[in-house]
């Protein structure tokens, strides 16, 4: 029995110690980033920083922020993440709504069509013809038209509204209230754990996408903070950045000046995160267990 007992109590530290490495090997490379960011850009060449800055210096981040090029980036991933967030959640919610209604005619035809979607596209190519066609190229809305909609969002709301008890809509429709007033006031008050969740999904994807102003924007002025932080690292390898692109003083480089950056881009997100994690909890339970 004590041989039993001592067996399960080494395989448990050896789990704690596994999972120990984990976390770090996950966390090290951010602390990296972070580190020598705060130092100063000529001494970190040298290389030798690991666990804190050896030089410590503010003026990568200086000249980031007095670069009027990357604030306006900022500006327009902020923009288009708050409004292209809200829009695809609504939107998606409401479609959802819509199919998830047992009388609704076609519904399955919807289904077998918004699948089919999933797996089956038509391609670059054919998508920035489409958006050319439309007049959203070198536009902001380039950003948030294309966007609008996900089906497999859709299937997530569905399901979550399936489990919303009919008698709400019921009590709504006898109290004179239309289908979108009962979207509005009763199913979407109720489904702030699928909401919230969504909105994360795809708050992180409108930040993090660079692929549409690389692609769509010509127009320096409407490129997000993902896009400006792309050409950093492309051009990364020549000095040309620290003079065309920042114009900053000797003491900080191409490099400092690319992971002051990534710290910039990426903290926004992070911070958001604490805040939503209980309804992303919930919104991942959606469906996973039945009464």
């Amino acid at each position: 029995m004590q041989t039993r007992l001592r067996s399960e109590k080494i395989f448990d530290w050896f789990n704690m110690l596994v999972m120990l490495l984990i976390c770090f090997a996950t966390l090290y490379p951010v602390w990296y980033v972070l580190i020598n960011s705060f130092n100063e850009g000529t001494d970190a060449m040298r290389g030798g920083i690991y666990w804190l800055p050896r030089v410590f210096s503010l003026e990568s981040y200086t000249t980031v922020f007095k670069n009027d090029g990357l604030m306006t980036a900022f500006g327009i991933t902020v923009a288009k993440t708050v409004l292209g967030t809200f829009i695809h959640v609504f939107f998606t919610a409401m479609v959802a709504y819509a199919v998830s209604q047992r009388e609704l005619a076609g519904r399955k035809l919807y289904l077998i069509i918004g699948t089919i979607t999933m797996f089956f596209s038509g391609g670059l190519i054919p998508q920035y013809l489409l958006l050319r066609d439309l007049h959203l190229l070198d536009t902001f809305w380039v950003y948030i038209i294309p966007a609008m909609f996900s089906f497999f969002d859709l299937i997530i709301f569905m399901t979550f509204f399936r489990e919303i008890p009919y008698g709400l809509e019921e009590a709504a429709k006898m109290d004179g209230a239309n289908d979108f007033s009962i979207f509005v006031r009763v199913i979407i008050p109720v489904s702030m754990p699928v909401v919230a969740t969504i909105a994360l999904f795809h708050g992180v994807y409108q930040w993090n996408d660079y692929f549409a102003g690389v692609i769509y924007v010509n127009d320096p002025n409407l490129q997000p903070i993902q896009t400006f932080l792309y050409r950093i690292v492309a051009l990364s390898g020549s000095n040309q950045i620290v003079s065309t692109v920042t114009g900053v003083t000797k003491t900080v480089t191409s490099q400092s000046v690319k992971l002051a950056t990534m710290v910039v881009a990426t903290l926004p997100i992070v911070f958001v995160y604490p805040f939503l994690q209980k309804y992303f909890v919930k919104g991942f339970m959606i469906g996973s267990m039945k009464e």
